[in-house]
């Protein structure tokens, strides 16, 4: 029997009993539908930490000053003041895996504007700061380091302290006040969402470094150095020469503790893109357990319909079929049922995909493999648990077929 003719004997055959082939397919079609719904907001799920991960800065290293201990007592993170703008410009020079680097102070403040006001967190930093941490401008531009040079009162603004502060006016070009400085606004950062700990990235306000040093803080030091590696696989390479330059630089003997710590917050979001991976995989290992039910359904229908057909089959074998044309017949049977179900599955897993996307505002993503993979797993399940029932009944004896009742 050649394909076409063992497949228009499937169809002719599921259509005698249209209701009990859908309910047969109801289990592959469930199965498939969750796999590929649970696969689809997990890969939106891993995509978003991902843009997060990459929204982190640009090859980011990020050293912050350490802690120190007082009379026996250690001070928490940023306790020391020995990170000076010498580390950075030594760091910019010696360290050849690093082309971008800023130093950076913040404080909380409260930011006033006319009768509006704002607690938000200020950093200072250099023009770098923005290449490092690919920080865009909407609106306005840049200061320079000219700015810097002369600490001067400009700023930049993120996207949250514009809504509380202005609403729907342009800040470009007006003064806010920090600590009753006067500052002007000259541009508007680009939203940025979300950090990978839910820390809103457009709550924040920058200045020169300068101006929060002298004019804000009233320091002389860093808090922290921000430094772009020349590519991921440079980072710690990277973090290596700095760590040793900055010993060097700061007088550690080697039995001494770093005054400053190396923060990875690139691996942080990355372990937690791995949870998620994980998770994924162990809800579609859950959804996965409908094909399996559904194949079990199908192989008990397929052995009702040996036994309902018996006399089909003895009559079948007595004029000339052999059991390969049979077990061919029912074989087919089960894998265009499995198909149909799995086709079927993929539609309800992709709509429910979106609805999901569109009712809960989470993201989705269903990549074409998953679709590929869907509908042929579920054939793989027509075939596996449609085997015995054709094996069976393949090797019917005509005679006792023909005298069954």
């Amino acid at each position: 029997m050649d394909l076409m003719s063992i497949l228009r004997l499937a169809m002719r055959a599921l259509a005698r009993n249209k209701m009990r082939s859908i309910l047969t397919m109801l289990g592959v079609i469930i199965g498939v539908g969750a796999v590929i719904a649970s696969v689809a907001v997990g890969e939106g799920a891993s995509e978003q930490i991902q843009e997060q991960i990459s929204n982190l800065g640009d090859n980011m290293i990020w050293v912050e000053a350490g802690g120190r201990a007082v009379n026996g007592v250690r001070t928490g993170s940023r306790g020391t003041k020995t990170l000076v703008m010498g580390d950075v410009k030594a760091i910019q020079q010696q360290v050849p895996l690093v082309y971008n680097c800023s130093g950076h102070v913040d404080r909380p403040v409260q930011i006033v504007y006319g009768n509006q006001n704002w607690f938000s967190q200020a950093r200072g930093v250099a023009p770098e700061f923005l290449l490092v941490r690919r920080l865009g401008i909407a609106r306005g531009g840049i200061f320079s380091q000219d700015d810097v040079d002369h600490s001067a009162n400009v700023c930049l603004l993120g996207q949250t302290i514009v809504d509380n502060l202005f609403g729907s006016a342009d800040p470009v070009g007006q003064t806010i006040r920090i600590q009753n400085l006067p500052i002007r606004v000259i541009g508007v950062l680009s939203p940025k969402g979300q950090s990978p700990t839910g820390q809103d990235q457009d709550d924040t306000l920058i200045v020169p470094l300068t101006t929060m040093q002298k004019k804000i803080k009233g320091i002389d030091w860093l808090d922290d150095i921000m430094c772009s590696a020349v590519s991921p696989a440079a980072i710690r390479p990277a973090e290596q020469q700095i760590t040793s330059l900055l010993r060097e630089r700061h007088h550690l003997r080697a039995d001494e503790e770093e005054d400053f710590n190396l923060r990875h917050p690139a691996e942080i979001a990355s372990a937690r893109a791995e949870s998620q991976r994980i998770m994924t995989i162990l809800l579609a290992s859950i959804a996965s357990v409908s094909l399996l039910v559904g194949g079990i359904g199908i192989m008990n229908i397929m052995l009702v319909s040996v036994t309902e057909r018996t006399r089909e089959i003895g009559l079948r074998l007595a004029i000339g079929a052999n059991e390969g044309d049979v077990r061919m017949q029912f074989l087919g049977e089960a894998t265009l049922l499995s198909l149909l179900g799995g086709a079927i599955g993929v539609i309800i897993g992709v709509v429910g995909s979106l609805a999901i996307s569109r009712t809960l505002r989470w993201p989705t993503r269903i990549p074409i493999q998953a679709l590929v993979v869907a509908v042929l797993f579920s054939a793989a399940v027509g075939v596996f648990f449609g085997f015995y029932p054709a094996y069976k009944a393949s090797h019917l004896d005509p005679i006792e077929a023909l005298r069954y009742e």
